[in-house]
């Protein structure tokens, strides 16, 4: 690879994981009515956090280009929270500190299965058949998340903003047309392109000044520690947490494999990965905690984009890790990055949410798709998607632990494709 490719997929690096970091915590930001600044200073954390954890991981966990990004599962139990807590009688603030609690429960208890090798004992939970699921479910979640973040509304109007709407797809078709039609380089950075090209085209049409940052008069911040306040204990919380941690170890799991099926020539040591991966993934939970963000997690859908690109090597990606680190420290550079709109972040994302439908669709046809298997995945699919269009309210009044796990339709539908695997063996 010669220096200006090199340094091309640094950059492209870099763009994703600055794509992969905006979104949600603007998301955040407006389901727990935080200011202006305090969404600004959410993003600068949140960047800072993306980078560490994306390099550490690189470097010393699971060692695969895998992105650690602001888990989407963990946004809905944030959103999920949010109205709770208003029934408990909680504010806002104060359901933000009892999640912290959340995040350390989880962060230790997946540090204790990476250091003492245990999460080897859950393997056999995560057949193919769960992890396509898994898989599945997710990118039907994250396809909900990005297209939302496609529509933005028009501020005289209160409707539907078309021009950037329509601007979105553009996007969205511009980098499709280029992963599959396009060759060499071109091909290579559909991607950067193709954000690229987005973000030029709304700034030439007037759409892209909706930033969510301010100008800062400090030239170098350090990340706050724990600006929401002290964790605040909280039993349902507590409870939620540890059973999430499922859902995070079939994360890890699902991240390494299709890391593992989109990188070639990779194969190897997956206990190892998965270990240092999960433990690493502890630690990343305990920093989201400190610094007051959403828990970062590998992103399986980092191997769509590897397919896309072909960017296999690990170097350029933990050099654009290590410049994520570095940017978040400078407030205005910060508040430049946190322009790029919103719909062109989301509609790139949703682009490479093609592949990751493709790797879990492989994954689901690993096994014979013979009655067994076919109503595991029916069953399991029906009530993980479902769940997601029931209304918000329609757990109210149940007990607390209830409205949290059965409002998440991630976390039902995996649980449900674990539990018909482990009951219902196969003939032989």
């Amino acid at each position: 690879m010669n220096t200006k490719n090199k340094y091309l997929s640094v950059f492209q690096w870099f763009i994703y994981l600055l794509a992969n970091s905006i979104a949600l915590p603007i998301v955040i930001g407006n389901v727990f009515q935080l200011s202006v600044a305090e969404i600004s200073d959410l993003m600068q954390r949140t960047f800072f956090i993306v980078g560490l954890s994306s390099f550490i991981q690189g470097k010393f966990g699971h060692k695969y280009p895998i992105v650690d990004g602001p888990a989407g599962s963990w946004v809905s139990i944030f959103v999920i929270f949010a109205s709770i807590g208003t029934q408990q009688g909680l504010t806002l603030e104060e359901t933000l500190r009892t999640l912290e609690w959340g995040l350390i429960i989880a962060g230790l208890l997946l540090l204790l299965l990476g250091i003492t090798k245990w999460v080897q004992h859950f393997l056999f939970l995560f057949s193919p058949i769960v992890t396509g699921t898994f898989l599945l479910i997710l990118a039907i979640q994250l396809s909900a998340v990005f297209l939302k973040g496609m529509v933005l509304k028009d501020s005289d109007t209160g409707h539907m903003d078309v021009v950037s709407f329509i601007l979105a797809i553009f996007t969205f078709f511009f980098i499709i047309v280029l992963s599959s039609k396009a060759k060499g380089w071109l091909k290579n950075y559909a991607i950067l392109l193709g954000i690229l090209a987005g973000w030029i085209v709304f700034l030439i049409s007037g759409k892209g000044n909706q930033s969510v940052s301010i100008l800062s008069t400090d030239i170098i911040k350090l990340p706050e520690i724990f600006p929401w306040g002290l964790p605040i204990i909280s039993g349902s919380v507590s409870v939620t947490a540890i059973l999430f941690t499922f859902l995070l170890m079939s994360n890890t799991f699902a991240a390494i494999t299709a890391a593992e099926e989109a990188i070639p020539n990779n194969k190897g040591q997956f206990r190892n990965r998965l270990n240092l991966g999960t433990c690493i993934g502890g630690v990343s939970h305990l920093f989201s905690a400190v610094f007051s963000t959403i828990a970062v997690v590998p992103l399986p859908a980092t191997s769509g984009f590897v397919r896309l690109t072909k960017q296999y090597r690990i170097i350029p990606f933990l050099f654009a890790c290590g410049i994520m680190v570095m940017i978040s420290l400078f407030p205005s550079v910060v508040g430049l990055l946190a322009s790029l709109p919103l719909p062109v972040a989301s509609a790139a994302l949703l682009a490479t949410l093609i592949e990751m439908f493709g790797i879990a669709f492989r994954s689901l046809t690993k096994q014979p798709l013979n009655d067994r298997n076919i109503t595991i995945i029916g069953t399991a699919l029906l009530f993980g998607i479902g769940i997601m269009f029931l209304p918000d309210d329609i757990f109210n009044g149940l007990p607390y632990i209830i409205q949290h796990i059965g409002k998440n339709g991630l976390l039902i539908g995996t649980l449900l494709a674990i539990l018909f695997e482990q009951l219902w063996k196969p003939k032989n």
